[in-house]
């Protein structure tokens, strides 16, 4: 049997995976949530063989999710299941460790197909996707330098909701800070990524796939 994790802020997208694997006598899902935080919460707790992850997600965006769970829940494989087909969010989600990249509009054969590659230890890309990104991936390594690499996961979760529009106060509501603690990431993560106004920081986090625009 193999266990899924799905993560996904539409419930009906949600309900649809379910529908879709629940058909397959080899799929047993053990969860549903609707933010990121909680998906990687619950993988941490379910421990699943897969999971479903949407990357436009509230709290913790999906990049983010797959940055922590590439150390939190090494054996848990994750399919990125998103509306996005341009490359900067599929060649992300790669990077952070997605194991399978499907589209939204995928049918039923391909969401089944795409579940058995990953549970069997391959890869899986939406046939739009497969050549290009691949492509991408060979004739882009990975950025050593990249700005957003340097950031703490504490300063990434304060970037991800400074982005969202929310002040220190909320922001260290939402991570158990003090403000005065919340304000030291914010003004670390600026300076690291070389930004200097809020329009800045969300015209960043657009570009790079962590809030839509």
């Amino acid at each position: 049997m193999i266990t899924v994790v799905l993560a996904d802020d539409h419930e009906i997208v949600r309900k649809g995976v379910r529908a879709v694997l629940e058909s397959d006598s080899g799929y047993q899902v053990l969860a549903e949530v609707a933010d990121g935080l909680s998906a990687v919460q619950a993988v941490e707790k379910h421990k699943p063989n897969l999971l479903f992850l949407d990357l436009s997600l509230p709290r913790l965006n999906g990049i983010e999710v797959l940055r922590q769970l590439r150390t939190a829940a090494p054996s848990t494989r994750v399919l990125v299941l998103s509306m996005h087909n341009d490359e900067p969010y599929v060649i992300e989600a790669l990077r952070a460790g997605a194991a399978a990249y499907l589209l939204k509009g995928s049918d039923t054969s391909e969401i089944l197909h795409a579940a058995r590659e990953v549970a069997a230890g391959r890869r899986f890309l939406s046939a739009p996707l497969s050549d290009w990104a691949i492509s991408a991936l060979v004739s882009k390594p990975a950025d050593a330098n990249d700005p957003l690499a340097t950031l703490s996961p504490r300063e990434r979760e304060v970037l991800q909701y400074a982005a969202e529009g929310m002040g220190n106060t909320e922001i260290a509501e939402k991570l158990f800070l003090s403000p005065r603690t919340t304000e030291t990431h914010r003004t670390n993560l600026m300076r690291k990524l070389n930004l200097q106004t809020q329009t800045d920081l969300v015209r960043f986090a657009i570009r790079r796939g962590l809030i839509e625009a």
